[in-house]
Formats: C-alpha cells, sequence, structure tokens
C-alpha cells in the first residue's frame, strides 16, 4: 500500500501530530472519541509525507505521491465494517433516475470506475488506495486497502431498501442512496497497519500558548496562490464545437497536427480579470498536475484561446494521456459529463506562473455569476 512503504521517522511524524490534533478534541466535543475533521486529516497527511493535495479538485483522489493515489478517510470504528461515502453523482441523477435498480447501479458503477481511471490519467499513476484513520475511543488507528474499479460483470445481489440500493461485486459491499445520489463503500477494518493513543487535553484552551507561528520560507512565499479563475472546455450551448477548441486539429484550411487544441477564454474573463493573464503572445510557464511544466501563451483574435507552445503539447495531454480519446476522435460534451468535468481551474502564483487543474460541472459558469 503506502503508509508502510514510508520511512520510520516520516510515520512516528504523523503519528505525533495526528495525536496533538487529537489532543485538541475537547475544542469540539465531550467525547471520549478524538474528534478528527477530515479536511485537518488531509492537510496533515499531505504536509507530512510531502504529497500532492488534490482536496480542491472535486475528483476520485484527495492526494497523490510518485505513482500512487491516495483517498483519504477519517471514521468512527464502531463495529469496523461501517459504510463510507466514495462518490457523488448529483449532477448525474439524469442518466439513472428513472431505471431499475440493476441498470440504475450498472450506469453508477459505470460513472465511478470512468472518473478513477479519469483522475489516475490525469496524475499518470500507477494504481491507487484508500487511506483511513478510524477513531476509537482514546485511539486512532491506521488502515489501507486498495482502490478498486467496480466489477461491473459481476454486480449481484442488488436489492433496494427503502431510499438506497445495496448490491455488491464479488470483492465489496456497496450502497447508493437515492436522494442523495451518493454511492457508499462497506470498509471492513480488521486489520491495521498501527495504533496509537490520543490523550485530550481535558482544558486545551488554556494550555495553547501559541496558535499560530509564522516561518515562510522564499519557497512558501514564491508558490502562493494570489488569483484563480475557471475556463470552460466547451463552446456556447455547452456543445464541444468539432472543429474548434478542444477539435481545434479537426478545423479546414491548413493541416494541423492531431493534437492541436486551444481551451476557450470567453470575453467575460477578460472583463472580470483583465490582468490575470500576460498579454496576448506573451509566453508563461503552465504546470500540469502530473508535474510536466509547458510554455503557454494567450492568442487569437481577442485573446480568445490559451494555448501551449508546441501547440500540441497540451492537446497530447488533454486528449491522448488524461480522455485517453483515439487519433481522429472528436470530444463531445457527453465525454466530459461522464467523468464529471467540463472545465479547468487556473491557479496563478506570485512567481508568475501558472497551474492547470481539471474542475467539475458547471465550475466555470458558478465562477462567472460571481464575478458579475
Amino acid at each position: 500500500m503506502f503508509y508502510d512503504t514510508q520511512t520510520k521517522d516520516l510515520q512516528y511524524e504523523y503519528e505525533k501530530k495526528l495525536q496533538l490534533i487529537g489532543s485538541l478534541s475537547n475544542l469540539f466535543s465531550d467525547s471520549a472519541t478524538p474528534y478528527l475533521y477530515y479536511r485537518v486529516a488531509e492537510k496533515v497527511f499531505c504536509n507530512v509525507f510531502t504529497a500532492n493535495d488534490l482536496s480542491r479538485g472535486d475528483i476520485a483522489l484527495d492526494a497523490y505521491k510518485g505513482r500512487i493515489g491516495i483517498g483519504l478517510k477519517t471514521f468512527l470504528a464502531n463495529n469496523y465494517k461501517t459504510f463510507q461515502k466514495v462518490a457523488e453523482f448529483n449532477k448525474d441523477k439524469s442518466l439513472y433516475d428513472t431505471k431499475e435498480p440493476l441498470e440504475l447501479i450498472q450506469t453508477v458503477a459505470n460513472l465511478r470506475n470512468k472518473r478513477i481511471e479519469f483522475t489516475q490519467n490525469l496524475y499518470a499513476l500507477e494504481k491507487s488506495c484508500y487511506h483511513c484513520v478510524l477513531r476509537d475511543k482514546e485511539i486512532f488507528k491506521i488502515y489501507e486497502e486498495r482502490m478498486y474499479s467496480i466489477d461491473l460483470v459481476n454486480i449481484r445481489d442488488v436489492v433496494k431498501k427503502n431510499n438506497s440500493i445495496i448490491f455488491n461485486d464479488g470483492l465489496h459491499e456497496y450502497s447508493f442512496n437515492l436522494s442523495k445520489s451518493t454511492l457508499f463503500k462497506r470498509f471492513e477494518t480488521k486489520t491495521f497497519l498501527c495504533e496509537f493513543p490520543v490523550k485530550i487535553m481535558k482544558n486545551p484552551l488554556e494550555e495553547i500558548a501559541e496558535c499560530f507561528s509564522s516561518h515562510a520560507t522564499e519557497d512558501d512565499i514564491r508558490y502562493k496562490i494570489v488569483d484563480t479563475l475557471y475556463l470552460p472546455l466547451y463552446g456556447s450551448n455547452k456543445d464541444v464545437k468539432a472543429k474548434s477548441g478542444l477539435n481545434q486539429w479537426n478545423a479546414h484550411g491548413r493541416q494541423r497536427d492531431v493534437n492541436e487544441v486551444y481551451i476557450p477564454i470567453p470575453i467575460a474573463i477578460h472583463k472580470c480579470k483583465k490582468d490575470f493573464f500576460p498579454p496576448r503572445n506573451k509566453h508563461f510557464t503552465l504546470r500540469l498536475p502530473n508535474g510536466t511544466v509547458l510554455q503557454a501563451k494567450v492568442c487569437q483574435a481577442n485573446a480568445k484561446a490559451l494555448m501551449s507552445d508546441p501547440n500540441k503539447a497540451l492537446g497530447k495531454w488533454i486528449l491522448r494521456d488524461v480522455l485517453t480519446l483515439k487519433e481522429g476522435e472528436l470530444l463531445t460534451y457527453k465525454k466530459l459529463a461522464e467523468i464529471g468535468v467540463d472545465s479547468v481551474r487556473i491557479d496563478k502564483f506570485l512567481d508568475g506562473s501558472y497551474e492547470i487543474n481539471f474542475a467539475q460541472i458547471d465550475s466555470y459558469e458558478n465562477f462567472i455569476l460571481g464575478c458579475v
């Protein structure tokens, strides 16, 4: 898995930081079971193991390091076989809402699998796992297991109970909540990688002498995000045009490379984020989620396009490496909807560099609504 591949020193640091957070539980609860907010657990994990934090991405994973993707979870131990949320499909409800239980589950399972595949392609990962912190009375327990796609061929024992559909694929048991469009997986946590006590402070406020301290390094400042915007991966009417944008390679006229694309920059972006990008045709660095750094620029009339230089570099990454389209295959909005993305997030850093990440459906529309 992941945890056992880390050094003993890092494991010790991780346990100590979780113990520290757990010791503050009386700030939030009077229970003897230590409290651990999942966002804090994600930050501690990424900080200690220098993992890449994906929690802003609304994708199938929360972090990755090297070629391993990690889904981070924290939950109460209870009976050691609890259902935990692994995915939401609110925006895909029209694809399955009227179907019978078996066909509905097959649709949801297929969507889940496509999102796992998309995320692994996006970050060039070889495998993924769940890393879980279980909370029990005065103790934390670390558990890990592989993250598998749902075996579509072996879906069985499909039973509708009230507002949920229970099923399994011969390897794991799942539950799909119809009203919340949420998929849960049963975690049978019988064997733990380690466990350690958590001493909860009786009066944490009185024992905290210093809440925050500033020790920012030059790199901390350099890679500080100073602004963010979202761009659509489609044109008007949520349509990926057949001869422009991400299908620019298919345009008439001169001969084009099969990976030639551009990401549309609507005029509304220039109105609400006038100085976000450098001037037209001025190069800047653009980091991809997998660590690759491209040269990019804003170009075409009215600065309507974000392109890489060479142009085919961005297209190869989006069309081939991430979306796994064949050469000559048109990208459609349906393809984007199936994996739950239709926009990209562009972060601008203090040093003048930029980073691109895929973003969930309607990210661009919601961003523009907040701009005007």
